[in-house]
């Protein structure tokens, strides 16, 4: 959500911000609801001084005059209600004000790479992709998820399974032990106020996974990412600045509809409706978000260093950006079938904006009740990371070289063969 006061103070700014976005907002209506927002304010205030001033009165004559005011209060508050309730509507679905040194851009390819780490393999042969290495070990099973559930599922199974759980205790226990991040276990359903605290509602509805119960009249959603429950830890509070910075990490499944994603990936697990991942969120000071941020993607690349994987980091431009998204870094992994680099983390400074949303707060340094700065990253898609061992440890002969660092999560298996 934007203060309306500060887009009233330098409404310029706020244009500028919104042309980076390539948006096409009506400034003009906001201002106007704004304006007769306070104007309804102001008038019911004045009703309200009268009513007073009557009720001191001994004049009876006046009784009729209090109820007719009354009245008229009643009608206002109606019309500032609806006002209030379309103004508010608006604000919600703007996205976050970009981050001044983030490159500006309307999609993808205004991007910018900033390193690449890791050295791309030479193979001898014509490597597979990880669906047909999957099914060639029988240990992915695509057919048979969508006879059970439908597409964009997939059956894992025997030392697969047992590699994406690896990969999940591998990366938990790198955050814990030694990134800083505290383990928590949340629940995997959210309200749709907690929903609306990290941007995921009113503007992306139609990509969330509602569940239908009878014992509740909030919506309920599966989550589509642990940083919804996480950032929500620190709702409508005021934190004990000694606390910040606050450093979170799950593994959770998540759920996704991948609405606008028709025809896109639509064979492996690159881009499915349930999927693992491994998440970091910070709340810290609103004036620390940016170091945190280098500092949450470096625990995020320290995964792929010790998994031995090509990657490089990008900096996304302001079209690309998620809804929350002050300044975000992507990292992408390498996929020999592919040819390419393909995304298997991205972590984003909000700044405060998700902060407005929740009602997240502290007190600085001056005593000032200010909000809080949050942060969220991938650390990293699990699956996405059992893909790219796949494809970047495959053999000629199909087997799989199970990755140094992740055998003693795996009894010590050295290669995946077919069953």
């Amino acid at each position: 959500m934007h203060n309306i006061k500060e887009i009233r103070n330098d409404i310029e700014a706020f244009k500028k911000a919104l042309n980076k976005r390539f948006l096409d907002i009506d400034v003009d209506k906001i201002l106007s609801l704004d304006e007769s927002n306070r104007e309804y304010i102001q008038q019911r205030e004045l009703l309200e001084k009268e009513k007073k001033n009557i009720s001191k009165s001994k004049d009876q004559s006046l009784f009729e005059k209090s109820k007719k005011i009354s009245s008229e209060i009643d009608n206002i508050n109606k019309l500032q209600t609806n006002v209030k309730n379309e103004l508010e509507t608006i604000l919600s679905s703007i996205p976050n004000i970009p981050h001044s040194d983030v490159p500006t851009g309307k999609d993808e390819n205004s991007n910018i790479e900033i390193s690449k780490s890791g050295t791309i393999h030479n193979f001898t042969f014509k490597p597979k992709s990880h669906y047909e290495l999957g099914e060639n070990l029988n240990m992915l099973d695509f057919d048979l998820a969508t006879k059970t559930t439908g597409s964009r599922f997939v059956f894992v199974k025997d030392k697969l399974a047992l590699l994406e759980r690896a990969l999940s205790n591998f990366m938990l226990d790198t955050h814990v032990n030694t990134n800083g991040y505290e383990e928590i276990s949340p629940p995997l359903i959210a309200t749709d106020a907690t929903m609306y605290g990290t941007g995921q509602l009113p503007k992306f509805d139609n990509d969330q996974f509602e569940l239908k119960l009878d014992d509740s009249s909030d919506r309920k959603f599966l989550i589509p990412t642990a940083e919804v429950i996480l950032t929500n830890i620190v709702k409508d509070q005021i934190i004990d600045k000694k606390k910040l910075p606050m450093r979170m990490v799950a593994s959770t499944p998540c759920f996704r509809k991948e609405a606008g994603s028709y025809g896109k990936d639509t064979k492996g697990m690159i881009r499915q409706h349930q999927f693992y991942k491994v998440e970091m969120v910070s709340i810290v000071e609103a004036d620390k978000c940016l170091p945190e941020l280098d500092r949450m993607t470096d625990c995020a690349t320290k995964i792929l260093d010790l998994l031995k994987l090509p990657y490089r980091k990008i900096v996304l431009c302001t079209g690309d950006m998620g809804f929350s998204a002050e300044k975000t870094f992507d990292i992408e992994v390498w996929l020999p079938s592919e040819d390419k680099y393909r995304e298997i983390s991205s972590c984003s400074s909000c700044g405060s904006f998700q902060a407005r949303r929740m009602k997240a707060r502290y007190k600085n340094e001056k005593k000032e009740t200010v909000f809080v700065g949050t942060l969220n990253g991938s650390g990293l898609a699990i699956g996405r990371t059992l893909v790219a061992i796949l494809e970047n440890y495959q053999q000629e002969d199909g087997s799989i070289i199970v990755p140094e660092v992740l055998r003693p999560y795996m009894n010590n298996i050295e290669k995946i063969n077919k069953i």
